[in-house]
Formats: C-alpha cells, structure tokens, sequence
C-alpha cells in the first residue's frame, strides 16, 4: 500500500510536462565525452525528479497558482501535501542515480553540490525580496546557484558519466552554467513579456512577488525620481494590482531594460557556446550547440 497523498502529487508533477532540458544535456553531454547515451539514463532520470522537487517546494514559497499551464501542487492538493510528495521526490531522485555503473562517488559529489547549492539560490532568492540594495552582479550570484548549477549538474555528470578527461568535464560544466544563467534571465523577460498562452504561468509573476530580476534591477539602475521610488517599492505583501504589472512593464520598455536583458541572454548564450571549444565536432556536440540556440529563441 502506498498513500495517495504522497505519489499521486508526484506523477501529477512528474507528468505536467516542461522542456525535460536537464536530462537531455546530461544524455548529450555523456555523448559529447565519449560514452554512451544508455548509460546516463538513469542520471537525466534522477536530476529531472530533483529539478521537480525543486519546483514543487518554490512554488509553495511563492505561493505561486499555476506551473507549466496547470495548477501547481499546493493549489490542487495543500501546502502540507505539496511539502510531503517533494521530500519523497528527492529521496527517490537519490535511489535512481545511484543506479548509475561509472564513477559513482564522482557522481554523487556534484548531485549533493548542486542539491545544496539551488537550496542556498533559493535562500538569496528569498531574502532579496525585502532588500533595495540588491546589484545586478549579486542577482547573477543567485541565478547561478539556483538555475545555472542545476544545468551545470547536469552537463558535468553526464561529461563524468561518458569519462570525460578533466578537461572535457570543465568544459561542459561551463557550457551548463552559462546555459543556465541565460535561461533565467530569459525566464525573468518572458514573465512580463511572454504571452500566458505561451509561458504557462502568469504574466508578472515575478513582479507581483517582489522578486529582484535582472529587469528590475537594471531599471532601478536606469531610473529616478517617482519611477525609481514606485520600483523600490515593489515587495510580496504591497498588495501589487494589474495597473502596477502593467506600469512596471511601460518603464522596462521606455527605458530600454527588455532590450537590456535580451542583449545580456545573448551574450550568455555565446558565452556557453564558446565553453565547447575544447570538445571534439561530434554530433553531441553539436546538438548541444543547437539546443543553446534554439533556448536563446525560445518564447515560453
């Protein structure tokens, strides 16, 4: 017997969709080094179903209503529910990778890293919700802990997976960490300028939260006056209306900050493409590059 209560919220999240990027890269990367694709299954399989604890649990955080175009977990079910099934995810996301045959202590070294280092992302995360002296540079800080390693995670272990020579492993783990950085910035553009057709979770999200993003900061630092007042002012308990997602949105276009942050994702998407040079031109790799461009185009 197993209680409902527990595993139905984790096949609902396990089956609800999302881009399943994560797992891919660890599958090319494995490839890109040498091995197999067969042989990171059970890797991509484990770094997907803690990715989903992760969001399970900051969706509870954030109180957030809809994931990936669907009800989030503690909305369906409750908090508590949502809390239990995402305890039960990660323990088993442990169970699956240490199925893994290669280089298992190496392995579980950079799982447990990238375990603690997202928690860490998602603790800065929290406490720029109430600060007004965030710099962009300590937003890049977070983002690379809360999204860049879990990308980073993915590439390195599977470049450890396919015996990657220390060099190969670095490179890939370059290649994650900027990939990951871009797409939370793109995440952060998509939350006010995406579509919610598109997105799959509410436009302004972000802003209704009080979350410091590169947007936002970008605009502090291009503001003044009542505009930089109203900006500062922005925090999770200011009861925040549509009027002001909506105001926020024309400052970021009036002063150039969606152009800002499409330039900066650009960059780091080029960054990331340029951290496989030292990989040999196999079809992997490629693939890799090809995932990179297709994630800077990407509109959701």
């Amino acid at each position: 017997m197993r209680p409902a209560t527990v595993y139905d919220p984790i096949r609902y999240a396990l089956s609800s969709g999302g881009k399943r990027i994560r797992p891919v890269l660890t599958l090319l990367a494995c490839e890109a080094a040498g091995g197999k694709l067969h042989q990171a299954l059970n890797a991509a399989a484990a770094l997907e179903m803690l990715h989903n604890f992760t969001l399970i649990h900051d969706d509870v955080m954030d109180h957030a209503p809809v994931r990936r175009g669907k009800p989030t977990i503690h909305t369906k079910w409750d908090e508590n529910v949502a809390i239990l099934s995402g305890d039960a995810l990660a323990a088993r996301a442990y169970r699956v990778i240490l199925r893994s045959q290669r280089r298992l202590k190496e392995i579980l070294d950079v799982f447990n890293d990238a375990f603690i280092t997202v928690c860490e992302g998602q603790g800065f995360d929290k406490e720029y919700e109430s600060r007004n002296d965030i710099t962009i540079s300590a937003y890049i800080m977070m983002i690379r802990k809360k999204t860049g390693r879990m990308f980073s995670a993915s590439t390195e272990i599977g470049a450890l997976i396919g015996g990657g020579t220390p060099r190969e492993v670095k490179a890939l783990r370059s290649f994650g960490e900027h990939l990951g950085t871009a797409f939370q910035i793109q995440d952060d553009l998509l939350d006010i300028a995406g579509a919610p057709e598109k997105f799959g979770k509410a436009i302004g999200g972000d802003v209704k939260e009080g979350k410091r993003t590169y947007l936002l900061l970008r605009a502090l630092e291009l503001t003044g006056g009542a505009e930089r007042r109203f900006l500062a002012s922005l925090a999770p308990d200011s009861r925040i209306t549509q009027a002001d997602i909506r105001r926020v949105r024309g400052i970021y276009v009036r002063k150039g900050v969606l152009n800002d942050a499409r330039n900066e994702v650009e960059r780091r998407t080029h960054q990331a493409m340029r951290s496989l040079g030292p990989l040999r031109p196999t079809r992997a790799r490629g693939m890799l590059m090809w995932i990179a461009d297709q994630l800077l185009r990407r509109n959701r």
